[in-house]
């Protein structure tokens, strides 16, 4: 029977999921399927009040405060800390009443999902520009993930503050998820918020850290304490309070990682190409590839014991995440050469 990417794609970091398909590989799994820092923040010694008391107030400032000065949020904000980006990209919804959302895709499919368990109509476009034909000008909010995922695509952030000013006159909002910004700060708008305009930012993704659990918002202050209620009291745990401070005010951690990530991502391009994959988009953190027998290769990976993203909807075409090291690099490198 033919190999068909309807049966086979598995989430991100699936690995029970892919050990009940292709068994235990003897080597361990090389997960490349979820587009994480494979070389994360060091973690700080936590002290055991942050693990035995409630998150206090004073570990939150300091959160926020790193958040800021990492971000270049300025005053007129207001940070919305959460546990992880998951639980904002379902509240954001609730901020407005049902109406139409243009979503900017292909692209991440937990904001569809969102805005439509909300009561919205969603439509996809392919890029801002087609707003005013989805719907004939009554799109009453926008979706942009920049850079995209999973094919890196950017949008001008102009265009989004331009889309922002629009929707805000007709009481609407534009929500840009910068999840994958962190290695190309001249894309975020954290620096520069507006009315109608809510800035999505993680924290796990850059730093290899996705089990702490963290997201962000950033946004005008009325449509900031709306997500902050919806948080509600202690939402983010006391250990990633002192996790997120410590990291997000390391600026030298982050330059250097910045380039490494770069350059790791170069890296793994030319080696998909050179084995006889198409590099149809990416971030630092992963690249697009496709092959017209993407199905079957994706199947010789995951038996392989390496793991990477497949999309049944586009079923030429897998995600590769960046492997940890020169055996992870050297093990991915001879499958895909075989």
């Amino acid at each position: 029977m033919a190999v068909t990417l309807s049966h086979l794609p598995i989430h991100g970091g699936d690995l029970t999921a892919a050990e009940a398909r292709w068994g235990r590989p003897a080597s361990g799994w090389l997960d490349l399927s979820t587009g994480l820092n494979p070389w994360p923040y060091p973690l700080p010694e936590i002290a055991a009040a942050a693990w035995h008391r409630l998150p206090g107030a004073d570990a939150e400032r300091a959160l926020l405060a790193a958040a800021a000065g990492r971000w270049r949020v300025p005053e007129t904000a207001r940070i919305v800390a959460a546990p992880g980006s998951q639980p904002l990209i379902q509240a954001v919804p609730r901020l407005l009443t049902p109406r139409t959302v243009a979503v900017v895709g292909p692209t991440y499919g937990e904001h569809a999902r969102a805005w439509t368990a909300a009561g919205h109509r969603v439509v996809e476009v392919g890029a801002l520009a087609e707003i005013g034909a989805a719907g004939n000008g009554k799109v009453g909010a926008v979706v942009v993930v920049n850079p995209n995922n999973p094919d890196g695509r950017v949008t001008d952030p102009d265009q989004v503050l331009a889309a922002a000013a629009a929707m805000a006159a007709r009481g609407g909002l534009v929500v840009v998820d910068e999840a994958f910004a962190d290695t190309t700060p001249q894309l975020s708008l954290a620096a520069r918020p507006a009315r109608g305009l809510v800035v999505l930012r993680s924290f796990g993704k850059f730093h290899g850290l996705a089990g702490v659990r963290l997201g962000f918002a950033v946004a005008q202050p009325d449509p900031a304490e709306r997500l902050a209620a919806m948080m509600g009291p202690w939402a983010v745990s006391g250990p990633a309070l002192v996790i997120g401070a410590r990291a997000l005010a390391d600026t030298e951690w982050a330059a250097a990682t910045s380039a490494r990530l770069t350059a790791a991502s170069a890296a793994l391009a030319a080696m998909l190409v050179g084995g006889g994959l198409e590099i149809a988009g990416g971030t630092s953190l992963f690249q697009l590839g496709r092959h017209p027998a993407a199905a079957e290769l994706y199947h010789r990976l995951g038996q392989a014991g390496i793991l990477v993203r497949a999309f049944a909807g586009r079923p030429t075409l897998l995600r590769f995440g960046l492997p940890p090291d020169a055996a992870g690099a050297a093990r991915l490198e001879r499958v895909l050469r075989p």
